[in-house]
This record gives C-alpha cells, sequence and structure tokens, in this order.
C-alpha cells in the first residue's frame, strides 16, 4: 500500500458533507482532516501498488458532489520517532 494525501476545495458550506460522505462511501480513506489555508479538507488515501492515483482522484474524489478542486501529494517514504 502506498499513502498519498490530498487537498481538497469544496464549494461554499460544503466541507463537511464532503468528508462525511468520502468517509462513509471510499475505503480507500485513512484519515480526513479540515484544514486551513486554500483547501478546505485533507485526506489521507492508502491506494494498492498497481492504482493509478490520476484515475482514483479523477474518477473517486473528484466526482463526490460539492467537491470544487483537488491537489494531490504522492508520499515516498515515512518516518516516526524511535520509542526505547
Amino acid at each position: 500500500m502506498r499513502a498519498i494525501f490530498v487537498q481538497i476545495k469544496c464549494e461554499m458550506g460544503q466541507a463537511y458533507r464532503v468528508a462525511r460522505t468520502m468517509a462513509d462511501t471510499i475505503p480507500e480513506l485513512s484519515e480526513m482532516h479540515s484544514i486551513s489555508g486554500q483547501y478546505d479538507l485533507m485526506g489521507k488515501f492508502y491506494l494498492e501498488p498497481d492504482q493509478d492515483i490520476g484515475l482514483f482522484v479523477v474518477e473517486t474524489l473528484q466526482t463526490v458532489q460539492g467537491v470544487k478542486d483537488t491537489y494531490t501529494l504522492q508520499t515516498f517514504n515515512a518516518f516516526s520517532a524511535t520509542r526505547d
């Protein structure tokens, strides 16, 4: 599995509805956060290694009612603190 982060800009007043819809219907969604800045939401999605990122974003995320724009970040490595 590989992670991608997608920032989502929503129609006015639709961010929480979009977040709930995605949480309820998209199994690849790991986390969804409301954020400040140019975008309203940021989601963390786990895709299969052979899954087409562009197709996933265009056909799965951008078709959710209330989504106005997306910005996708592909990840390379994940790091975490070492605990003793």
